[in-house]
């Protein structure tokens, strides 16, 4: 299952000032067209998308077609957010040992019996992917068994009676069945079920409207989507009630769970520390790192502290991911399982609303450069004085009017930012640049001699 993108993390690269920034008229034209085109291109029938900028809500929309029924796209709709939902039962426990009432280091036998090597598994390695217990579902569909109704119980003893895939603490595996086990000891020492110890403790002390994925169907609800292959794009049949539990049981709005974000960034509801906790890498036992927290993965990007973590339940795919420095988060909710148009748009979101990482003096430098060259070319001109010999043959009378007569029309962008960090070779200096408009997004491609500042190579193409 596509549960978690560390590779998201690449796609955002430094600090925004601690206020709320309300989206300009261009970004929000930029976001819309990038939620279209990425539905249309991939197929996805619907997104719903939540921006919080400076601590507060800047942006709640929904797009596109949302169930079968039809009618206007809802924003307050609450689509499954799977995985994502397993953050919010490694807070449970966080609070129960709060309460006094264990701690995330004793083991899982003073708790749930049956459980192989439960009495050296720890709640901690349960939380953070080290428990060593085989995943029930590392499927990106629904199997056989999935077609019946299930219970936390009937999951332990098919998959966590099984031998132990590695000793506690000496691996990183994701785990479905590690969270299911979390979740009956949340029951078993609170006394309720889980949804309504969530209920109690943080939904409604934030104002957040939550429901069982399970009961999430129907009426009211979006509807989940698939395609085979390049197939027609057909709803799907949602599995059997008790498959996900504490694993990802739960379904919100975007607007809801960017409520939660914004706890994190804040850090209310919980206590300052659990956040902390939750927000720091476990290690293995010989101090090799996981990348991962408690039901988050977390971690450092083109200079940006980040913690994120993405869903998948059948029909919808899901990504949360919260720069804590920067005072944003992003949310996006689909109602497909089938093409990446979650992560498009997250990374597209970010392009959007996050400033550009400060920039080196060498950056900055060629930055102005290719700023200028672009505009030259928008123009039909060229500065050869700033070009080596090899791009100077490259950049003949019809490659200047190609330019010219592609870029003109789209008139000035809105932006031009580096992508990714500088890398060397061939002896110069390579560099990637996006164009954003509020339609489209172009790249730039460049060499550059570091010993002159020549431009060596200078490549415009379109960008998804």
């Amino acid at each position: 299952m596509i549960r978690f993108a560390l590779a998201a993390a690449a796609l955002f690269a430094a600090p925004l000032p601690g206020f709320a920034q309300a989206l300009t008229a261009p970004e929000r034209a930029a976001i819309d067209a990038l939620v279209a085109r990425s539905l249309a291109d991939t197929g996805v029938p619907s997104a719903s998308v939540a921006v919080v900028r400076g601590g507060e809500l800047v942006l709640a929309q929904a797009y596109g077609k949302q169930s079968e029924r039809g009618g206007s796209p809802d924003p307050q709709l609450p689509y499954q957010i799977a995985s994502v939902s397993k953050q919010f039962t490694a807070a449970a426990l966080l609070l129960l040992e709060d309460d006094g009432k264990l701690s995330l280091d004793d083991t899982v036998s003073r708790y749930v019996p049956g459980v192989t090597g439960g009495d050296r598994i720890t709640l901690r390695q349960l939380l953070s992917h080290t428990s060593g217990l085989q995943d029930y579902w590392p499927q990106d569909y629904s199997f056989a068994a999935m077609a019946r109704p299930v219970t936390p119980q009937g999951i332990l003893d098919r998959w966590a009676r099984k031998p132990l895939d590695f000793e506690p603490g000496t691996q990183w595996q994701y785990s479905n069945t590690g969270y299911v086990v979390a979740g009956l000891v949340v029951e078993k020492v609170a006394g309720v079920p889980l949804f309504d110890f969530l209920q109690a403790r943080i939904f409604r002390p934030l104002g957040i409207r939550a429901h069982d994925q399970d009961k999430a169907v129907g009426r009211g609800f979006p509807q989940g989507y698939g395609r085979n292959a390049l197939g027609p794009v057909r709803p799907v049949v949602p599995a059997a009630r008790g498959w996900l539990f504490a694993a990802g049981e739960l379904a919100m709005s975007a607007e809801s769970l960017a409520r939660w974000d914004i706890a994190r960034l804040n850090r209310t509801v919980l206590p300052a520390e659990d956040w902390a906790e939750q927000e720091s890498p476990v290690s293995l036992t010989d101090g090799g790192a996981t990348g991962y927290g408690l039901g988050v993965s977390v971690g450092r990007q083109g200079g940006r502290r980040y913690v994120e973590h993405s869903g998948e339940a059948v029909g919808f795919l899901s990504e949360n991911i919260v720069f804590p420095d920067e005072k944003t988060a992003i949310v996006v909710l689909t109602n497909s399982w089938s093409g990446d148009a979650f992560m498009r748009i997250a990374r597209g979101i970010g392009e959007v609303v996050l400033p550009p990482p400060p920039a080196a003096a060498g950056d900055a430098a060629a930055l102005a450069r290719v700023r200028a060259l672009f505009d030259l070319l928008r123009e039909g001109r060229i500065d050869r004085a700033a070009l080596t010999e090899n791009a100077s043959y490259y950049f003949t009378p019809t490659a200047v009017a190609d330019f010219a007569a592609s870029l003109r029309p789209l008139g000035t962008p809105t932006a031009i930012v580096q992508s990714g960090p500088t890398q060397l070779r061939g002896g110069f200096e390579g560099r990637g640049f996006r164009v954003t408009y509020p339609n489209r997004t172009l790249r730039i491609s460049t060499f550059t001699d570091p010993a002159t500042g020549r431009i060596e190579q200078y490549l415009i193409a379109g960008a998804q």
